[in-house]
């Protein structure tokens, strides 16, 4: 055989021999005693896959690429042992660990979430596809902040642009928002909780009453407009809360006590293991703030409880089920106006109005692998929850509650179910390879909303009462409607790797819409001098069927493991019901005739990391919104005895469907490693850096309303500014962050903020803010030990003018604050 042969014949076998893919496994046994370890974390460093030993000390790592693999064992009662192999056949070791008295917490942090705190998601996971999309995954269980508080602020830190509703109901609700969209209840993302949606109506009110706690959470998935495709129509993109899975130990309890200086007492409890072919994870737990709460008239019982529980039916399919119940009830202080709110904001003048929540999700999940290169998935969820709210809702924020008139009451009923599948295949195409996914969507809800009056009490009563047999003034208005919705979608997406570095991935999702309404409304018509003339019923059925098609296109280059490029670009559609229209708020008007918005998200940007010093993401980003659903300042209106609209003389804030609006802007997130760039055999030390900056333009760049066009839109501002530093010794970790938010307006007719006659607190921009916050933490063996100062610098700020609950008003954030939190896992 001459040279040139075995040339070729050496490469062909180190061609074959490179993509060839083994299997690694072995048991880990004690130094001293020789016996297996259970339950030991093993991680390959090169792959960052990561296993447990099982009851008998044994793990195996599969479909490892020929080469060299440093695979690390360690856990609370061992060392940290670092072990290389070479891996070009499948492989069976023995390793021996030593024990150790105490593992450092900046040891394991630094090498096991390999130094960020950050992550971005594969092109592919499980039945999913992130190829191209501007993704960010935040690792909430390696947080150090107030999690029994669940602060937004530090949650969110490293999520470039997010805008924060800062509500004061301890942690219970996000609302957070961002690229100018509003925050309120979170409603412009498709929310999910492991993959299935939870709040109240996924297209006719989506709205979520319910966040988990993030004690219970691993991670937070955010995907921007781009994941209309895969999740669902939104503008905002995908947000889902992944909880903790369960342990790989037969019991795991985790058992944490808080206290909060605004928020009061908590404690979260979790119970988690694994038995065989069974495995589960529950939590329980519970909040008051009675005799501890930042304003007058504001207090909080809240229980919420967790359970997931896993049977492995065979090595290839699993079946699940969990279900989510919250339940609180709370008593909320109302809105301010400007004046009141400058002059004291802990003031209340309503002692009367309640909130009341009851969330029920349960979900039955089946999971099948045809193979390594096939999966299916499918699950089944449903809803049965309830919001009530019940107080005085004047738009004169400072107008004191006549204490003998009965309150204002709402009621909503969310009923819902839903199945969704998911099959995802990786294949070749020619010589390169494909990833394939398609699945397809079935959702139907049956909502119920009721608006009438209620107990004249100052108790937490949301019962109705009879119009007929009490002797009421005619002004209290009624409404009592069903909304049932009907919603299938079909999605596709298939990631095309062109070369090693170059893949392109377009995806289409066809939606079908209907949108129902039936019930009716009372209308009363007054002089002006507030008298009531006429007391009008109308009935309002409506039916809306329609059917769209959503385009999309993602690239990504990679030209090494460290470096990506990536571009999108999605179709967005956003469905409105009208679950909203005919309840009657005298601070809002909506318009009847309100209809759906389109449009489209892009983004282009590059992110990587440079060894293990810094990790980076900077992008550009457009929106363009047709249709806009925004609110503006007009004189109210009120239907005539022949139900036509005509104008009562009334200022108020307006909603409806305002014009064609473009918000554009750059985004960046750097994360500084410092200890590896001046301290790198420092293994005791942590001390990172990072910035997280969005600067963002918008504008209405058509409306028929007068004086809107070239107006910023509302919750956009100009700067969005989180930065801090993480350091850490040994067990001991300190995190110090700073938050700036520039100036927003609240409404697209761009009214400043009004320091004089504004009584309503709803008109007006959200001036500038900043807040500082710091967080320790200390771990002793199985002991944890959690402290801090949120608004260190006791800043006096708002984020949010409610037009209905907890408003109306200005709703103050929360002033300085200082928690505890001792924690035992065992």
């Amino acid at each position: 055989m001459d040279f040139k042969r075995l040339f070729i014949f050496l490469c062909c076998v180190f061609g074959l021999v490179s993509h060839a893919q083994f299997k690694l496994s072995g048991t880990v046994l004690d130094t001293t005693t020789e016996t297996p370890i259970s339950y030991i974390q093993v991680l390959d460093i090169s792959t960052g896959k990561e296993t447990t030993t099982d009851a008998n000390g044994y793990f195996e790592f599969e479909k490892l690429k020929a080469g060299v693999h440093t695979i690390v064992f360690y856990n609370d009662d061992y060392a940290w042992y670092e072990k290389t192999f070479v891996i070009n056949a499948d492989k069976i070791v023995s390793v021996k660990v030593e024990k150790s008295n105490q593992l450092s917490e900046v040891v394991i942090q630094a090498k096991r979430r390999a130094i960020f705190d950050l992550k971005r998601a594969k092109d592919a996971e499980g039945t999913s596809i992130y190829a191209g999309k501007k993704n960010e995954v935040v690792l909430v269980s390696q947080m150090v902040g107030n999690k029994s508080n669940s602060n937004a602020r530090q949650v969110f830190s490293q999520v470039v642009g997010i805008n924060i509703y800062e509500s004061t109901n301890s942690g219970l609700q996000l609302s957070i928002g961002g690229r100018g969209l509003d925050p309120n209840r979170t409603a412009n993302f498709n929310t999910r909780q492991n993959g299935y949606d939870i709040s109240a109506d996924v297209l006719g009110y989506p709205e979520s009453y319910y966040t988990p706690p993030a004690e219970a959470l691993e991670e937070i998935e955010v995907l921007r407009g781009a994941a209309s495709l895969q999740y669902g129509t939104q503008f905002g993109g995908l947000l889902n809360f992944k909880l903790r899975s369960p342990s790989k130990k037969p019991l795991e309890i985790v058992t944490r006590q808080s206290w909060d200086t605004n928020s009061g007492f908590s404690t979260f409890n979790s119970f988690s293991g694994t038995n065989g072919k069974f495995s589960h994870y529950s939590y329980v737990s519970y909040k008051n703030n009675f005799d501890q709460a930042p304003r007058a008239n504001m207090s909080l019982e809240a229980f919420n409880a967790f359970t997931d529980l896993n049977y492995k039916l065979s090595d290839k399919t699993s079946i699940g089920l969990e279900y989510t119940h919250l339940s609180y009830t709370a008593q909320q202080p109302g809105g301010l106006t400007d004046v009141q709110f400058y002059q004291d904001p802990t003031f209340s003048n309503r002692n009367r109005n309640w909130f009341k929540v009851n969330w029920n999700l349960l979900t039955a999940k089946f999971n099948h692998k045809f193979s390594e290169d096939e999966e299916f998935n499918a699950i089944l969820f449903g809803m049965n929850s309830s919001r009530s709210a019940i107080g005085f809702r004047t738009n004169r924020v400072s107008q004191v509650d006549d204490l003998d008139e009965p309150r204002d009451l709402q009621v909503g009923n969310f009923r819902n179910w839903g199945a969704e599948l998911r099959y995802l295949k990786n294949y070749n195409l020619g010589s390169k390879k494909s990833i394939l996914l398609v699945g397809s969507k079935y959702y139907q809800a049956f909502n119920e909303e009721r608006q009438g009056p209620g107990t004249n009490g100052n108790d937490a009563n949301f019962n109705f009462i009879d119009y007929d047999v009490q002797d009421l003034p005619s002004e209290l208005r009624q409404s009592d409607f069903d909304f049932p919705n009907l919603n299938a979608a079909f999605f596709a997406e298939n990631i095309f790797y062109l070369s090693d570095k170059f893949s392109l991935t377009p995806g289409v999702r066809f939606e079908y819409i209907k949108t129902e309404s039936e019930g009716a409304f009372r209308a009363v018509n007054r002089d002006l001098a507030g008298n009531p003339l006429l007391d009008s019923t109308f009935d309002d059925n409506r039916t809306r069927e329609r059917n769209i098609l959503l385009l999309g296109l993602g690239a990504a280059y990679k030209p090494n493991k460290n470096l990506e490029v990536y571009g999108n670009f999605s179709q967005n559609y956003r469905s409105v019901t009208f679950s909203d229209i005919r309840v009657i708020n005298p601070a809002l008007q909506i318009d009847p005739n309100i209809k759906d918005e389109s449009g489209f998200t892009a983004d282009l940007g590059v992110r990587g990391r440079y060894k293990k010093i810094v990790s980076y993401d900077a992008n550009v980003f457009g929106l363009l919104y047709r249709d806009r659903i925004d609110e503006v300042l007009r004189t109210a209106t009120r239907i005539d005895a022949f139900g036509n609209e005509v104008e009562n003389g009334r200022i108020v804030r307006f909603r409806g469907n305002i014009g064609t609006a473009l918000t554009y802007g750059f985004e960046s997130l750097i994360d500084w490693n410092l200890k590896e760039t001046f301290f790198e055999n420092k293994d005791e030390y942590r001390l990172n850096y990072y910035i997280n900056l969005a600067v963002i333009k918008s504008e209405f760049i058509e409306s028929e309303v007068p004086g809107v066009k070239d107006n910023e839109l509302p919750f956009a501002p100009n700067l969005n500014l989180r930065t801090g530093l993480k350091m850490g010794y040994k067990n001991f970790l300190i995190d110090f962050q700073y938050s700036y938010l520039s100036s927003q307006f609240t409404d697209a007719s761009n009214a400043p903020q009004d320091l004089g006659d504004n009584v309503s607190g709803i008109i007006g921009s959200i001036p500038a803010y900043s807040v500082l916050d710091l967080s320790l933490s200390y771990r002793y063996k199985k002991w944890t030990l959690e402290t801090g100062v949120n608004n260190l610098l006791n800043e006096q700020y708002f984020t949010q003018r409610a037009t209905g609950y907890p408003g109306p008003g200005i709703i103050p954030a929360l002033p300085r604050s200082y928690y505890v939190t001792l924690g035992f896992k065992l």
